[in-house]
């Protein structure tokens, strides 16, 4: 469904340095920036992108937005999470755990990354 994602950074290097922490738990390479300064980590499904806003404004968070990161297990949701943690993302929502809801289970963890975006590993249980 989606060619790709693309969000703001107001320091896309210290952007990069947490999504290379957080995506290498969830076995994706580094990002690779281009000559505009923007990163890219390129899947077989789709594209992840920081970039500095192009209008000049500071990066900003979307609010009642989430973007969700596939796990392949629970420890994967897990180590994300602490890779997060560790490399200056924030806690938010309920530690990572099971929800249910829907007639799903899934196990979830929820974090903010340094530039304010709330971000989601998922595991389907």
């Amino acid at each position: 469904m989606f060619s790709h994602i693309m969000i703001g950074a107001n320091d896309v290097a210290e952007s990069k340095a947490f999504y290379d922490a957080v995506l290498g738990t969830l076995g994706h390479g580094p990002g690779v920036m281009d000559e505009k300064g923007r990163c890219f980590y390129f899947t077989d499904g789709g594209i992840f992108a920081l970039t500095k806003p192009i209008d000049g404004n500071p990066a900003t968070h979307g609010n009642g937005g989430t973007i969700g990161f596939a796990a392949a297990s629970t420890e994967a949701a897990d180590a994300w999470h602490a890779a997060g943690l560790e490399s200056g993302g924030t806690a938010i929502e309920d530690d990572p755990g099971v929800r249910e809801g829907a007639g799903m289970k899934l196990y979830l963890a929820y974090l903010r990354d340094p530039a304010g975006n709330k971000i989601c590993a998922m595991h389907r249980l």
